[in-house]
């Protein structure tokens, strides 16, 4: 495997992640119903946070937005 085939960047992982999130993740707690409503309202702010900080250039942001989102499993 060639070296570029591996890295990837901070722009290219957190929009990545933000579709895993949402398309993945929250959809799933969302079907608890009220049990899940409180962790996809935080999974909502992490997202709105994540789209802000790369709307905006804010790489500090961006890195704190992608760890909040990395947490996020089933």
């Amino acid at each position: 495997m060639s070296r570029a085939a591996w890295r990837s960047t901070l722009g290219d992982e957190l929009p990545r992640e933000m579709a895993r999130v949402r398309d993945e993740v929250l959809g799933t707690y969302l079907e608890l119903g009220p049990p899940g409503a409180v962790a996809a309202v935080l999974m909502r702010r992490d997202l709105d946070d994540a789209a802000q900080a790369l709307a905006e250039g804010d790489v500090r942001g961006m890195l704190r937005a992608l760890s909040n989102l990395r947490r996020w499993s089933l």
